[in-house]
């Protein structure tokens, strides 16, 4: 008992300030590269690193040697590679929200307005693409978009996505209760994994959320199926509970949905 006293005698608040920063700033820069391109450079690189420590305590000298005489030029390589996803990550981290904002009473009403527009636009095969804005900033999809600022309804989002609207091509893309762009171009996807059964709709849905933590609903024209993509990964045929639980699990708090 003496010990432990000692041992926590000797830490400052400085020391658990420090500590406490740096876990934040680790947490915040793992969650803008989850399931980016540079989220699997940084994986390639924890390999690399591991044939490494292995080949050098193992024996291995030949591996041992090759790994540190292209060391060097591995990372200039990758700088050069990655030269957009390593920009495009910095510029998140001083655009994205520090602290995840609450959820509000308007937000969680427009949540209801957008499952209800989802399966109004299920039911007449009318095709859309939905971009829901979490912790990181869409700004430069948002940019190449109609720019708005309208209140999330059934029936603004029924009239953006109406094949005779001039700014139905494309997505919309929702920050807390306001629909703040339309029209939004979003990268395709470019993983073999996708069917080819889904068209530009579905891939530029997933290729969004393999670079944010943006969601994204996307509903067919072919044959009015609702498909939700979080993560890069995607769930088909959604009916209007699953929907509504996708959007309650990604946006309202833990206490606010057991009320």
């Amino acid at each position: 008992m003496n010990m432990i006293a000692k041992i926590f005698s000797l830490i400052r608040w400085q020391d658990v300030l420090d500590i406490f920063l740096v876990s934040v700033i680790l947490y915040r820069v793992l969650l803008i590269m989850k399931g980016t391109k540079a989220a699997r450079m940084l994986t390639g690189l924890a390999f690399l690193f591991l044939a490494f420590v292995l080949s050098k305590y193992s024996g291995l000298y030949t591996v041992d040697w090759i790994i540190q005489s292209l060391w060097a030029q591995i990372v200039l390589a990758i700088i050069i590679l990655f030269q957009p996803e390593i920009r495009k990550t910095l510029a998140q981290m001083g655009e994205a929200r520090f602290l995840p904002s609450l959820t509000t009473a308007e937000e969680l009403k427009s949540l209801e307005e957008i499952v209800k527009a989802s399966v109004a636009l299920a039911n007449r095969k009318i095709g859309a693409l939905i971009v829901i804005e979490k912790e990181t900033d869409l700004k430069d999809f948002i940019e190449m978009g109609t720019q708005l600022d309208a209140k999330v309804s059934r029936e603004l989002l029924l009239s953006i996505f109406h094949p005779s609207s001039p700014i139905h091509d494309g997505a919309i893309i929702i920050r807390g209760n306001r629909v703040v762009a339309a029209g939004c171009f979003l990268p395709l996807t470019l993983s073999a994994e996708i069917s080819k059964a889904f068209g530009t709709r579905h891939r530029a849905g997933i290729g969004l959320t393999e670079e944010t933590d943006a969601v994204v609903i996307i509903i067919s024209e072919e044959t009015g199926g609702i498909t939700t993509a979080s993560g890069g990964r995607l769930q088909k045929n959604v009916d209007i509970t699953v929907l509504r639980d996708f959007l309650n699990e990604n946006f309202v708090k833990p206490q606010e949905s057991k009320k």
